[in-house]
């Protein structure tokens, strides 16, 4: 079965085909606070994406920019100390960005073009739009003609007379139409987009925000016409695969056909992929808003597999809501995963498994929870469904243990299907899903592991002396260390989050 993906420019299911390489570009974040888990939703779906390719055998060419050119990021000038320029605040907020990829296990870009590295792309690029009569200068900013373009509106499903205008107030007077959008805006930015943003008190120095030259003006690219340049630049006129949130589809993505198609007089992108927004408390996660949860702030509480499992929960192209309920049930999927690849390990490398042990159901869960796995990432990226594969492979491999555990002393276990099972979460939950597994039979673990039983004597101590509270305690210390226990007839387990 090929893999068949919901295609915003089609309006329907569309199977994906491609030759050779793969160009895949995700719209990346605007560098002017931490990243939070809302972006990162995003992250997590092109990363899925970008490793289901891989795992079926193409070659991934992934592209995602940063874009540290922004009224926004202006806005945050002087907040702190070291941010005297647009540049300090956009290093800052973009080293916050990669360390929040590292920290989510996301395989890395290609490239992760800036807009300060591209202005002479952006320049030629609205050099060319000119050129062809798409755009033209008006008192030193460029606008691009909507109605010279036939197809504008194609993405979103309107028509170019039904279109509302487009930026600032202050630029009405200079455009033809409208619904024309800018592709260079003289000067830097302008009063009223400082005030929109401002955070803090600029006194009576408004932040401008850096400059380029031109052949029109002393100015900043626009906002769109950044994305066409950089993934232009890095993965040629037409890419096979175009990623970013719901809310971008328009302008952003609108605009970007437009000015692209219009230079090159080739398809932009063969396939528009849209992940929903996610909402926490009844709304968009957004920083303007202010109902966000960062990044950093979630991996401190979590961990990158409860959040990974949290995403799998939903279809990229549908909203998600983050809630407590939709964490527990995240926790407890990883929980099952995590636990079940422990004793499957254990179990695996134990005297106790056998090269001429055989368990038929183990064996062919192994291969219903490949082939189930693979039905469900062809369906649209069918995450929920492809999770589920796994959690019924985890049913049959812990029914084995049981069964050899409870048996008589010739039980042994599947050493070939504990193999295999292994190899199955490790390629899939591991491999494709991104989880991070980590075996009880390394070095460090075993070191931490005894540890872990010296403390849980001291707590059964504790218990046995009535000091039920000093016993919580430690409980409760080892679970803020990623220790879980689990108090049983049989006394105290435990395992590494």
């Amino acid at each position: 079965m090929s893999l068949v993906v919901t295609d915003t420019l089609a309006d329907e299911r569309v199977e994906f085909t491609a030759d050779g390489d793969v160009t895949l570009y995700v719209c990346g974040l605007t560098v002017s606070d931490d990243p939070h888990l809302g972006h990162a939703r995003l992250w997590f779906h092109a990363d899925v994406l970008h490793r289901w390719l891989d795992h079926v055998g193409y070659d991934v060419r992934h592209v995602e920019n940063v874009t540290d050119v922004n009224e926004k990021i202006t806005a945050r000038i002087g907040e702190r100390d070291a941010w005297t320029d647009e540049r300090d605040v956009a290093e800052t907020f973009t080293a916050t960005t990669f360390d929040a990829m590292r920290g989510l296990n996301l395989l890395r870009a290609e490239v992760y073009p800036r807009v300060t590295e591209h202005v002479p792309e952006i320049v030629d690029l609205v050099e060319t739009l000119i050129e062809k009569g798409y755009a033209y200068e008006s008192n030193g900013s460029v606008y691009f003609d909507v109605t010279a373009f036939d197809d504008y509106g194609k993405l979103s499903n309107q028509n170019v007379q039904d279109l509302e205008a487009q930026g600032e107030p202050d630029e009405r007077s200079e455009k033809r139409n409208p619904s024309d959008f800018a592709l260079w805006k003289a000067d830097g930015v302008s009063e009223t987009a400082a005030r929109e943003h401002a955070k803090h008190d600029h006194g009576d120095e408004t932040p401008s925000g850096e400059i380029w030259n031109s052949p029109w003006s002393e100015g900043r690219p626009g906002w769109h016409v950044e994305c066409s340049a950089m993934s232009t630049t890095h993965l040629g006129d037409t890419l096979d695969i175009h990623m970013g949130g719901r809310d971008l589809v328009f302008p952003h993505h609108e605009n970007e056909i437009a000015q692209s198609e219009a230079a090159t007089g080739e398809t932009f992108a063969r396939h528009w992929l849209h992940v929903g927004l996610l909402a926490m408390e009844g709304e968009k996660m957004s920083s303007s808003i202010g109902n966000f949860w960062t990044v950093p702030d979630a991996l401190d509480e979590l961990g990158v597999n409860v959040i990974r499992t949290f995403y799998a929960g939903a279809a990229y192209r549908s909203e998600q809501a983050l809630t407590e309920e939709t964490i527990a049930e995240a926790e407890e999927r990883w929980e099952r995963l995590s636990r079940t690849y422990d004793r499957a390990v254990e179990a695996l490398d134990s005297t106790e498994a056998r090269a001429k042990a055989e368990d038929e159901e183990l064996r062919g869960a192994v291969e219903t929870a490949r082939d189930d796995l693979a039905t469900a990432m062809n369906d649209d990226l069918n995450l929920r469904e492809a999770t589920a594969a796994l959690l019924d492979l985890t049913d049959a491999v812990n029914r084995h243990v049981d069964d050899v555990e409870d048996g008589d002393t010739e039980s042994a276990y599947d050493y070939r299907g504990l193999r295999e099972a292994v190899e199955a979460f490790e390629n899939l939950a591991g491999d494709v899903l991104g989880l991070q597994f980590e075996s009880t039979t390394d070095g460090d673990v075993d070191l931490a592991g005894e540890l872990v039983d010296l403390v849980l004597d001291v707590r059964e101590a504790e218990r046995e002396a009535g000091n039920y509270e000093r016993a919580d305690e430690l409980r409760d210390a080892l679970r803020e260390v990623g220790v879980e226990i689990e108090d049983g007839p049989d006394g105290a387990t435990y395992r590494f989050e």
